[in-house]
């Protein structure tokens, strides 16, 4: 909450014409009459953070007309700062990064829940792969276009908090973000929510893409 008020307090002090979307901040729907929208998750990996572990981030996004222009995610036990401007690259602590150029299923390293392509889950079973959790969606989002991991895959619901700096980066980055097959996300909508994300460079997406269509 504190984080919240901080950012919220220096964003808006700046910006007082824009609107404001944020986890920790009631939604009153008064951001949908702005153009320009700060979308923000004050601390994304809340478990991690309690736990003491180091994959929590602060994320910021600025979304004009519904698209991501500005992404921002700061992991601060790691030292890592990732940024993005539309048309600009994206960047890790100054140095441009982009997303792995993996093109196959089999042994993409990929960050998603343990159970969700267990045996039994799916009609087929899926190649060898290797599976790896963060809690922080948006550093997942910020490891994929960095190329540290090939993929990610989440077919529970997050918000776009979760997602719109993040994806800004992926999309510098060269990768894609969907969720349930549409690209690109719009923000700012009445309803934050969004499901089914899969983010990964084209070629392995369209592959994830397709088996995930099929059943497995």
């Amino acid at each position: 909450m504190a984080v919240d008020r901080l950012l919220q307090s220096i964003l808006c002090t700046h910006r007082p014409d824009y609107g404001w979307l944020s986890e920790e901040t009631a939604d009153t729907g008064e951001r949908l009459s702005r153009r320009r929208v700060w979308v923000v998750d004050p601390i994304d990996g809340t478990r991690a953070f309690l736990k003491g572990r180091p994959w929590w981030c602060i994320s910021a996004a600025l979304v004009a007309d519904g698209e991501p222009v500005l992404g921002m995610i700061y992991a601060p036990l790691l030292d890592e700062f990732y940024e993005a401007e539309a048309g600009g690259g994206a960047w890790l602590n100054r140095a441009r990064i982009s997303v792995s150029p993996q093109a196959r299923l089999t042994g993409s390293r990929v960050l998603t829940g343990p159970e969700v392509f267990r045996p039994g889950r799916w009609a087929a079973p899926w190649p060898q792969m290797r599976i790896e959790q963060r809690n922080s969606f948006a550093y997942r989002l910020a490891q994929v276009a960095a190329g540290r991991f090939d993929a990610l895959y989440a077919p529970s619901s997050k918000c776009e908090w979760d997602l719109a700096a993040g994806d800004l980066l992926l999309r510098e980055a060269g990768g894609v973000l969907t969720a349930q097959g549409e690209q690109p996300l719009r923000y700012n909508a009445p309803s934050p929510v969004r499901r089914d994300l899969l983010g990964a460079g084209p070629a392995l997406h369209r592959r994830f893409l397709d088996r995930i269509g099929t059943g497995g």
